[in-house]
């Protein structure tokens, strides 16, 4: 049996991610939906966008954890899911123990919009996933999108990891 800490928010993601407790995800989509947004944004989204995962490890997992997240959050703001918007491209190692500027070298030109929408031109999307740590991620599925036609992109995750330079809690 497989033990975790789960009264932390990153217990809660490493239980999703790595223990398989997809049970985990409808509560951590209600704190990610009741995230306040300018009302700009509420107003204009018109999607949520999952980050993607590389095919070998969304087998390895047995599902994305991301696209999950973003069916239930989607489901409270009444948008569809766009998840397969965006591909990864190449397989990447995991971010985990990376340097911030090593994620992004990581993950620069992983990611390509590949559905041709006439939704995208001039749409702002959410792209989700379900940690931030330098944003490395987010980034590059951002420039796919922005290279598809997206206007603009907001992003919404459930946690950040906390960085090398932050100050200890």
């Amino acid at each position: 049996m497989c033990r975790v800490d789960v009264g932390t928010g990153g217990g809660i993601v490493h239980a999703l991610k790595y223990s398989g407790w997809r049970g985990v995800a409808e509560g951590m989509a209600h704190r990610m939906a009741s995230l306040d947004f300018p009302a700009d944004v509420e107003r204009e989204r018109v999607a949520v966008v999952p980050v993607p995962l590389a095919p070998a490890r969304e087998r390895e997992r047995g599902f994305n954890q991301s696209t999950l997240l973003a069916h239930h959050v989607a489901r409270r703001w009444r948008l569809p899911v766009w998840d397969d918007l965006v591909v990864r491209t190449r397989h990447t190692p995991s971010q985990t123990r990376l340097s911030p500027s090593a994620r992004t070298d990581n993950v620069s030109g992983a990611f390509q919009a590949v559905a041709s929408r006439k939704e995208l031109l001039g749409a702002h999307v959410i792209v989700l996933d379900d940690v931030i740590t330098t944003a490395a991620t987010l980034n590059a599925v951002t420039a796919a999108l922005v290279a598809a036609g997206i206007r603009q992109v907001s992003y919404v995750s459930f946690g950040r990891a906390p960085d090398a330079g932050d100050a200890p809690a």
